[in-house]
């Protein structure tokens, strides 16, 4: 038995979620590719998330973040890779596989998500996520991007960037960053190409939007004004 499959998540056909999704129905479900949570009402807009590396969807970070999208009209639609699946049911850490299966995985899920009856599916997501979101976009387009904690570079190794294939990326971009996040700060990223891009920097904020004490702020207003951001790029998109 699935981690997800009991007691929160209802087993369902990949045709049952798309029609249910039709229906603007919310819900925890699980579907042979793996859980996917449908939060909120799309007001303004879908956006597909994907966690990062090593925290899944019921991280601190993403659970807040996707309860503040949902009070602004953005629906968000949280997905687990397998390799995270893996983790849970051993109940150990391990690495993610190379970043094409995981493209491949959310290409997938992207296909099962887009409904002609619906408004477009944004794709986004928290650090790697997010990255994956990018190389679907760079590689298959997409209707808009929302990168949390985008990792520019792995930390202390700033020479080694991951912005090759940015150029490709043709759809509305909005990058929200930490001003202090080690995969990519204010000072470093002032310095890269993003093309159209938007960047809506985090005072203070780290990878999780954590900012110190000493600022006089809180990750949770930190989220809060990231999902202000977030919700008020995808209503100007719209």
């Amino acid at each position: 038995m699935s981690h997800y499959a009991y007691p929160d998540y209802a087993p369902i056909t990949t045709e049952e979620c798309g029609e249910r999704l039709a229906q603007g129905e919310q819900g925890r479900w699980w579907l042979p590719e793996g859980p996917l949570e449908v939060r909120g009402e799309a007001r303004i807009g879908r956006l597909l998330m994907a966690h990062g590396a090593g925290a899944g969807q019921d991280s601190t970070f993403l659970e807040r973040s996707r309860d503040a999208l949902a009070e602004r009209g953005v629906q968000t639609l949280a997905i687990e890779f397998a390799y995270l699946q893996q983790m849970r049911r051993e109940a150990r850490r391990r690495p993610p596989p190379k970043v094409d299966r995981l493209v491949e995985e959310l290409s997938r899920w992207c296909d099962i998500l887009t409904h002609p009856g619906l408004p477009p599916l944004w794709l986004g997501g928290k650090s790697l996520g997010g990255r994956v979101a990018s190389l679907v976009a760079a590689r298959d387009g997409a209707a808009g991007l929302v990168l949390c904690g985008y990792p520019f570079h792995p930390p202390r190794r700033p020479e080694t960037l991951r912005l090759a294939h940015w150029p490709l990326i043709a759809c509305p971009t909005l990058v929200v960053q930490g001003s202090r996040d080690p995969f990519g700060s204010r000072e470093e990223i002032a310095g890269y190409d993003l093309g159209a891009a938007r960047v809506h920097f985090l005072e203070d904020g780290d990878h999780d939007w954590q900012p110190r004490r000493a600022s006089g702020l809180t990750q949770g207003g930190l989220i809060e004004e990231g999902a202000a951001a977030i919700a008020d790029f995808l209503a100007r998109q719209a």
